[in-house]
């Protein structure tokens, strides 16, 4: 059995290298048709699948779990750049979007891959509220107060109750 570095085992790093494959016709081909309209998209679209394969390979093999999800969001974002890119291409009319929907349809499963990833590992930095309680009427600071956890101290309660 072949050994295999444990980023190479995951399902979107592969899916990744598929994506990979499958761009590098499809940019041939837009090149030879418009060459001087795409350079700068193609150059991106390159750059941006290599860095999510990258980040997506660094951020596997990292041990804590905020640095982790932060380089599988990096990588999602660099998915999302290169979705971004094949619209671009549309857009120049350097191709139709028929040209670009299997790459589109890898790029989506990549993010949706991604995006699993990064909630996995993802400790729950970000910032919320706790959950609060609102009442109206009277007794309400007592039962906000014993709710909290505070006690309060009232006799005036205490000779109500005898009534």
């Amino acid at each position: 059995m072949l050994a295999m570095f444990d980023h190479e085992k995951l399902d979107v790093y592969q899916l990744e290298l598929q994506f990979i494959a499958w761009a590098a016709p499809f940019v041939a081909e837009v090149t030879a048709r418009a060459e001087a309209k795409t350079s700068d998209i193609v150059d991106h679209l390159n750059r941006a699948s290599i860095s999510a394969l990258f980040n997506t390979a660094e951020g596997n093999g990292k041990r804590q779990r905020q640095t982790r999800a932060k380089f599988f969001d990096d990588a999602r974002g660099s998915v999302g750049e290169c979705a971004v890119a094949l619209d671009a291409l549309v857009a120049r009319e350097a191709c139709t979007v028929e040209d670009i929907l299997g790459g589109k349809a890898m790029l989506i499963r990549i993010y949706q891959m991604l995006t699993r990833l990064v909630q996995r590992y993802d400790s729950g930095g970000s910032v919320a509220e706790e959950e609060a309680q609102y009442r109206s009427g009277a007794g309400d600071e007592r039962e906000a107060d014993q709710a909290s956890g505070s006690r309060i101290e009232d006799d005036d309660d205490d000779e109500d109750e005898d009534d």
